[in-house]
């Protein structure tokens, strides 16, 4: 019996493959139930991908199987799949270009879960209707934990990045990041987000020593959350609201509430699959930017 369909989403003709294969063998989550997820979360996620190039993380083989990120859109596309060629921002020679899949709708959504791109990143900033790169319109800070932390710790920094930010005035949102971590984003309060993301996270490596680090060095992380303040650079991508994870079961990075992040003492108080944050949006719509 073949696991191969050929479907028709908004009008276009899109040929899906292997539907049957395992993605994440530990859980038996198909790519057909991967496919089945990003459609139904569109409504919601493809909003934060608008005007924003995507970074593909693939895994063709699945989440045990070897991996690749894709910046350049891939040669064999349908034609109405849209593409940006930008100039690539951390290129050293300052001449070098990627195209960018530019996801503007359902189908080519669906078209990329079929590629077996599992987890979708973005920049802080879009490109304008002619490709020009617009200043970043977003802040994040992307909350990684050293072992034995967890997201429980991740979750106490981010109120404290979250009283920083308030006595700036400027409003905070957070998602966990669907691994480790999470992610405490807010609308861009300065030129420089990078300078000013620094800032924050050196403030609060200052003033918590034990429970903050600032700096990379991953020596210096164990028991202890980094806040990487360097995602904030054009040249960074941070995964997407509502991508799934590469790991073991198919968790997505999951917006979530402030009063949620507070009540955070398991990582299981934070951890959300795909079923589950469905379910969320159905009950509580899009939580992200609010």
């Amino acid at each position: 019996m073949s696991s191969d369909a050929t479907v028709k989403v908004e009008g276009r003709v899109l040929k899906l493959t292997n539907l049957d294969k395992e993605m994440y063998p530990g859980f038996g989550f198909t790519k057909g139930e991967v496919i089945d997820y990003y459609t139904r979360i569109a409504p919601v996620l493809l909003p934060h991908l608008k005007d924003r190039p995507v970074t593909l993380k693939r895994y063709p083989n699945g989440v045990d199987g070897k991996w690749f990120f894709e910046k350049n859109a891939p040669e064999h596309r349908p034609e109405w799949v849209r593409t940006m060629r930008l100039d690539s921002p951390g290129s050293t020679k300052g001449n070098e270009t990627v195209n960018y899949v530019m996801v503007d709708e359902l189908a080519t959504l669906v078209w990329l879960a079929n590629l077996a791109a599992l987890e979708l990143h973005v920049p802080q900033w879009t490109v304008g209707p002619r490709g020009g790169k617009r200043d970043p319109d977003l802040l994040v800070f992307d909350l990684d934990p050293g072992a034995p932390a967890t997201i429980v710790e991740c979750a106490r920094v981010a109120e404290q990045i979250r009283v920083v930010l308030d006595d700036d005035g400027v409003d905070a949102w957070v998602k966990t990041s669907g691994n480790k971590g999470m992610q405490v984003y807010a609308y861009a309060p300065a030129k420089d987000t990078a300078e000013y993301a620094k800032g924050v996270a050196r403030r609060l490596a200052r003033e918590s020593p034990k429970l903050v680090v600032a700096t990379m060095a991953k020596a210096q992380r164990t028991g202890k959350v980094f806040i990487d303040w360097s995602q904030n650079n054009p040249a960074k991508t941070t995964v997407a609201p509502y991508s799934l994870r590469a790991r073991e079961r198919p968790a997505a990075s999951t917006p979530v509430t402030w009063d949620e992040v507070e009540d955070c003492e398991a990582v299981e108080d934070l951890l959300f699959l795909a079923g589950e944050v469905l379910e969320r949006v159905d009950a509580a719509g899009d939580l992200f930017g609010s």
